[in-house]
């Protein structure tokens, strides 16, 4: 398993959201390239963008910071949020973005997504099906900044992915972001016991190495996180050394 940083971008600061809500707000640094060096500078290689802007509107609003940080950093960067048609996905490829998160429009449009998987690769992309969990606890998808829910189940969405060879799925608990509750661990040992060829990344709730540990006997191939690092709950440094010690 890696453990990929998380920045999240709103009107040009790194912040986070509790639960994806915009009125929820903690900045952390005014400069997100300071943040994003200092995890390439204590040995990561992979970094996950958000632009929470984008994600809201559907219209990306930091092209030239992410441009700034894929350029100066060399990290391994995957970048969601408002990337929801195919000329975005291909500028941010030919960019130097590593792998592109499509969200929405993987849950709105299939046919549309199937068809950039196979124009452009099963690596090239990650489908961010993030979920809440309804009252019978099935997980449902949530859209647009996670500020819609919709009656479609994770289930349901990746079945119809399953048949257009999607290689990398990104699965967060609404309920669990940036509120430091843990992951779902039922929700991705269900996850991965239907699909266990898909490479699965895990975000929400990650508060500690125990929680880390946790997801990689689970068989996730990717944990990130973001709130965690920031508030120093756990230290690159500790991360590291946990992989190392896998």
């Amino acid at each position: 398993m890696i453990v990929i940083p998380a920045i999240d971008l709103r009107q040009g600061k790194c912040v986070r959201l509790r639960q994806g809500d915009f009125n929820r707000e903690t900045v952390y640094n005014a400069d997100p390239m300071l943040v994003a060096r200092h995890y390439r500078d204590s040995g990561f290689e992979y970094l996950h963008v958000v632009d929470l802007d984008g994600a809201r509107s559907g219209q990306q609003q930091h092209q030239d910071l992410v441009g700034k940080i894929v350029a100066a950093t060399g990290l391994v960067v995957q970048l969601g949020g408002g990337i929801r048609d195919r000329h975005s996905l291909e500028y941010w490829l030919q960019s130097g973005v590593s792998r592109c998160v499509i969200g929405s429009v993987a849950a709105s449009e299939p046919d549309l997504v199937a068809g950039w998987l196979d124009e452009f690769g099963a690596d090239s992309i990650v489908l961010a099906l993030d979920v809440r969990m309804n009252p019978g606890q099935e997980p449902c998808l949530a859209i647009h900044g996670w500020m819609e829910d919709t009656d479609t189940t994770l289930w349901q969405a990746i079945e119809r992915y399953c048949a257009a060879d999607a290689k990398h799925i990104l699965c967060t608990d609404v309920g669990r972001d940036g509120m430091m509750s843990g992951p779902n661990l039922g929700l991705y040992e269900e996850l991965i016991r239907r699909y266990p060829d898909l490479q699965v990344q895990a975000s929400g709730g990650v508060r500690n190495l125990e929680d880390l540990d946790s997801l990689r006997r689970a068989g996730c191939a990717a944990a990130i996180t973001g709130r965690a690092l920031l508030d120093s709950s756990i230290t690159p440094s500790e991360v590291l050394s946990f992989l190392r010690d896998a």
